[in-house]
This record gives structure tokens, sequence and C-alpha cells, in this order.
């Protein structure tokens, strides 16, 4: 066995330089966003694909806190984002509870029904959304936008809950089932801490989605420009005749920081979440 392992090494190392080498050429972009950054719009033209800047410079960061008021989008995209979180996770990993763990009457064509609607492109629901949300005098607000966006089958979770509950032993709901535990108990204080892989898995990727999301925040900020993501608020560095470069660089490294941070605190969650649904 040592023999092996001793004569595949080269081979694995091979593997691991040419792996290296692929992830420095997949990141190269984002790095080289983040030094145009700190470019001016002139060196950004002008400098090609280098990456350091001759000097660095911080003004494009406070053209766009202040100038461009990302320091009011950021906070927008926040508060946005956390409640479409908070809401989409609690509703899917319930709604996974119930078909993962119970059998009843119509499981099948409700879940058939729901996953029909993963194939539904987005863009083609919104005249119902924004006259739902019309009708309860939500336009343009923040809780307009979180209603939208936390609309929807939320497919994709509801089957990851749903494989992962499913995948827990039986005995757990007869054991609490016979303390005289109810249904929200169990739930919330049995199933709920054995999926914390799943919750963070499912809260990722929606803090991406949210995160970034454009469609939904611009419908229903258009005539509220105060109310803008992060996402809308791009637009701020596009003008008729002219396109600050370097100032939506900057933006751009402001909005991708909070991503890289949840997942980077995540990513061990987001792991054991992803193997454990597909096992399940």
């Amino acid at each position: 066995m040592i023999k092996k392992i001793a004569g595949r090494s080269p081979f694995i190392g091979l593997v691991h330089l040419v792996l290296i080498g692929l992830g420095l050429i997949w990141i190269y972009p984002f790095i080289w966003m983040v030094m145009a950054s700190f470019k001016t719009n002139t060196e950004y033209i002008t400098s090609g694909i280098a990456l350091l800047p001759n000097k660095f410079q911080l003004d494009n960061y406070k053209r766009a806190w202040e100038t461009a008021h990302f320091s009011v989008y950021f906070w927008n995209t926040v508060i946005v984002t956390l409640a479409v979180v908070c809401i989409v996770v609690t509703v899917s990993s319930l709604t996974g509870y119930a078909i993962g763990r119970f059998r009843f009457r119509g499981r099948l064509i409700f879940l058939s029904t729901i996953t029909a609607t993963m194939f539904m492109p987005k863009g083609y629901t919104i005249i119902p959304v924004y006259t739902l949300v019309n009708m309860l005098g939500l336009n343009n607000s923040l809780w307009g936008i979180i209603l939208a966006e936390v609309g929807g089958g939320h497919v994709v979770f509801i089957l990851l809950f749903v494989a992962y509950f499913r995948g827990l032993p039986k005995e757990l709901d007869e054991s609490a089932e016979m303390d005289g535990s109810s249904f929200i108990r169990t739930f919330v204080q049995i199933m709920l801490p054995l999926s914390k892989p799943m919750l963070a898995t499912a809260a990722i990727m929606q803090f991406m989605w949210t995160w970034n999301a454009f469609l939904m925040p611009l419908v229903f900020t258009l005539s509220k420009p105060n109310l803008r993501t992060l996402g809308v608020g791009m637009f701020q560095f596009v003008g008729e005749q002219t396109m600050d470069w370097t100032g939506m660089a900057a933006a751009a490294s402001i909005s991708l920081l909070p991503i890289l941070v949840v997942f980077i605190a995540l990513q061990r969650y987001f792991i054991e979440g992803v193997a454990g649904a597909v096992k399940g």
C-alpha cells in the first residue's frame, strides 16, 4: 500500500499544480478588478492586464461611498438581504420538514407543482408580483422589495431540506412524540439544531442571490432612488457620454466583500450541507 501511494505521489503533485494554476486563472479577473479600483481612469484604460497600479488611489472608494451614495445603498441591501434570508430559510425549512418527514394526501402533487415553478423564468412573473405589491401599498419601499424577493417556490432549498430531513432517523420523531412534543416544538428544538449545515447552505445561497439582485430592486425603486440596493446603484457610474470605470470597480469591490466574509465564515457548514443533501 505504501509503495502504491508513493508511486502515485508524483501524479498527485502534478494534479495539484494544474489545479492551482487553474485556480489562479479563475480568480485573476477578481484580483484585477480589486487592483483596478485603486487606479485612475487613465491608468485603467492604458494599463491593459497589468495588476498593480502606479500609485494606489483611495479616492475611488470615497467617490463610490459618498458621491455615488453607496453608503445608503449598502444599508438598504443589508436590510433587504437579512430579511429575505430569514424568511426564505424559515419557510423552506418548514416546508422541507413537512414533506420529508410526513406522509400526507397530495404530497407528491404539491411537490411536483412547486418543482414545476423552478422552470418558470423570473421575468415572466414580474407583472403579477408588481401588481400584488402595488395593491398592498408597498411599492417604492424596502418592504415591497422584500416581499417580491421572498415570493416564489424556492424549490432548490425545499428539495435540499427534504433530502436532509428524510435522512434523519425516524426514532427522533417517535421519541419526541412520546414525550408530548408538538410539531413546532420538535422542529425547533430537535430538527433545526441537527440541520445547521443545511441552514447555512440555504442562507449562503439566498444571501448571494439577494445581495446581487437587480431586477426586483430596480422595478420597485424606480421613483425612489434613495431606496436602491447595491446592484441597482451601479448605474450611478454610467453616464450618457462617459463611464467611471474605476469608481465602478471600487463599488463592485465593496459589494463583493460581504459575500466573501459570509462564505468564508460558513463554508464548513456549506460543504457539510451539500454533502448531506446529496447523501440523503
